[in-house]
């Protein structure tokens, strides 16, 4: 009886998970809004962009926030291509 227990729950667990992959497929909605859509671009001003400079400027060499702001950089450009794309 424990063998057949085990399989029930191996069964379940397979159906919990096959469940849960296949609903993320249906979370897209039609008008382009769900997940597979483009994530927005904020515009800063150069003002902005020039104070931000002179912070990073002050942040020590190697810094964490540094490293982060780099990524961030990249992945600012991944939407902004994805955006004009059409994505």
């Amino acid at each position: 009886m424990k063998s057949s227990a085990r399989y029930s729950r191996r069964q379940l667990a397979a159906l919990v998970i096959a469940t849960s992959l296949l609903s993320g497929c249906a979370t897209d909605g039609s008008d382009g809004s769900g997940p597979g859509a483009c994530p927005p671009v904020v515009e800063y001003s150069r003002e902005f962009h020039a104070r931000a400079a002179e912070e990073l400027d002050l942040l020590l060499e190697g810094s964490a926030i540094a490293e982060m702001l780099n990524d961030y950089a990249v992945m600012r450009e991944q939407a902004r291509i994805c955006t004009v794309a059409g994505w």
